[in-house]
């Protein structure tokens, strides 16, 4: 049984946000193939546009994301990336803040008149609002994230919200792969994929 309904005119576009999927997708053990993803979405309907998420340690002298970052960039996907701030919290833990949320409502909220259906690749409770109100403008919503994980990952609010839930489980025969350790995006392999995990209140 197909997972996901579509109607052959529906306008897509997707919102990847790439912190929560790579935590959903790690707690799952398997790597998400970005070639198939995109091929899967064109069939089902006209892809507009395939947005991905994710915030990057400027001072590094290499991150481990900038690979799939460029591999994205140049294979169809519409890259929003901005600097992660580091902090140390009160218990003296050296942490990374790169919360997109922000950039993902104003995006969603601009490009709904030109849309059937939105697919928000993520768990975060936060976005329950941003839903509802691109409902109101009459596009469909569904949210693919995972309940098979231990917690699971994806608020129950927004869950509710949704059109449509989708396990990101029930996708990986369809957009999956091993979990090699290798770069599990449909590009040469060598890249390692790395995200940060999201944030606390995610």
């Amino acid at each position: 049984m197909d997972p996901m309904t579509f109607y052959p005119t529906d306008r897509i576009a997707l919102f990847i946000d790439g912190a929560n999927l790579y935590a959903a997708t790690k707690a799952l053990a398997f790597d998400i193939d970005y070639r198939r993803l995109l091929e899967e979405f064109r069939k089902r309907g006209v892809l507009v546009r395939a947005y991905y998420y994710t915030a990057l340690i400027e001072d590094q002298e290499y991150s481990p994301l900038r690979p799939l970052v460029d591999w994205l960039d140049y294979n169809g996907f519409t890259m929003v990336t901005k600097a992660a701030k580091r902090f140390v919290d009160s218990a003296g833990v050296s942490r990374t803040k790169g919360n997109m949320d922000i950039e993902i409502a104003v995006d969603m909220m601009e490009i709904a008149p030109h849309l059937d259906h939105v697919v928000l690749f993520s768990g975060d409770g936060d976005f329950r609002s941003l839903v509802e109100a691109v409902q109101r403008r009459g596009v469909r919503v569904t949210v693919v994230s995972t309940v098979k994980s231990q917690p699971p990952l994806v608020a129950d609010e927004l869950r509710r919200q949704a059109d449509t839930f989708v396990d990101l489980s029930d996708l990986a025969s369809i957009i999956g792969r091993p979990r090699t350790g290798g770069a599990g995006y449909g590009a040469p392999r060598g890249a390692e994929i790395s995200e940060a995990e999201p944030d606390a209140d995610a």
